[in-house]
């Protein structure tokens, strides 16, 4: 995986838009509603900016040295249905995340960005697909 792109989009993203949390969640909320009632005691948007960053580690990670981020995944993926999320839209958020990003950067948004984030959800692809085999 192309950790390099990935961290320069990351980064260009932060020059562009500041914090993204705003534009991942209220693109996550449109592709599932029923997930905004998850974050109902999230008043103030510090849970979905806690999470985002966590993601934003994870992601770094696993195109880094991928010390943690596999199991990170497949925990998460566990502890997110128990919260109430279903196991087929996991990956949603990771979808909301990239195609906000790719709204934000335009025309910065190249080929070569974008194969590297389908590298990425492919392999978040993979390690939930395991997951779930094993669960």
């Amino acid at each position: 995986m192309n950790a390099e792109l990935i961290e320069r989009s990351l980064e260009a993203v932060a020059e562009r838009v500041g914090d993204p949390a705003q534009i991942v969640y209220a693109r996550l909320f449109e592709m599932a509603p029923n997930l905004k009632d998850l974050f109902v005691r999230d008043t103030d948007g510090a849970v979905r900016g806690q999470m985002l960053h966590q993601v934003f580690e994870m992601i770094l990670d696993l195109v880094g040295g991928n010390h943690y981020a596999e199991v990170l995944i497949a925990t998460e993926w566990l502890n997110h249905q128990d919260l109430g999320v279903p196991a087929s839209q996991f990956d949603l958020f990771f979808q909301a995340m990239i195609s906000s990003f790719r709204d934000a950067l335009g025309p910065q948004w190249t080929p070569e960005i974008d194969a590297a984030w389908r590298e990425v959800m492919n392999r978040i692809g993979e390690i939930i697909a395991r997951r779930a085999v094993a669960a």
